[in-house]
């Protein structure tokens, strides 16, 4: 597999301040990231998300999985899973991606939008589970989506669209200032897989 993020600036910080964003670009060819595409939709243990809403459990269109080096327990939005064993393709896609982002990652948690109605609210990935200020890799398959971020307290506002086999890496005090979506787009037919490799403290 070959890398192609010749075109962008890696070392480029995407935020203006309080955090460090890059932008990789697609790191596979568009055959190697159709083939992962299909491979992930077939051979991940996808499950419809749980969020609890005022006091109810509400079930997601959208699907979850989380993997990892351990059966880690993660909890977001007061529902805890707990982390399945690494497959084979999941495992050579953390490979790419540590040697992309030049980090370590021991979890794995994927989502599938499968069109553009389907989107993730403001949050920050800030759990008590997650290491302080490690990185999280997004690595993105599928229709090319905008993604954006807002700064806590000044609201300003940085976004991008992450294309098919790209990948996004947010590290230092990003999760502490900056919250990010994934906002709807109603003219996407097509789905979006997006794995973020991260690191739960052990």
């Amino acid at each position: 597999m070959e890398l192609f993020n010749d075109l962008y600036d890696v070392e480029k910080n995407l935020l203006p301040y309080d955090g460090m964003v890059n932008y990789h670009g697609p790191i596979l060819n568009e055959l190697d990231a159709l083939a992962f595409f299909k491979i992930l939709c077939t051979e991940i243990e996808w499950q419809n998300d749980l969020l609890i809403i005022f006091g109810k459990k509400i079930e997601t269109k959208r699907k979850v999985a989380w993997y990892g080096d351990k059966a880690f327990p993660y909890t977001y939005s007061k529902i805890t899973k707990h982390a399945l064993a690494w497959n084979s393709v999941l495992l050579s896609l953390k490979t790419l991606v540590e040697k992309e982002s030049k980090e370590t990652y021991n979890s794995c948690l994927l989502n599938l939008y499968h069109d553009g109605t389907e989107q993730m609210s403001w949050h920050s990935d800030n759990e008590e589970q997650l290491k302080k200020h490690g990185a999280i890799a997004s690595l993105s398959f599928g229709a090319a989506r905008r993604f954006v971020f807002k700064h806590k307290e000044t609201k300003e506002t940085v976004q991008l669209t992450l294309a098919d086999g790209s990948l996004l890496v947010m590290k230092d005090e990003t999760q502490d200032f900056w919250l990010h979506r994934l906002p709807a787009m109603k003219i996407v037919s097509h789905p979006r897989i997006n794995l973020t490799f991260r690191t739960i403290q052990i």
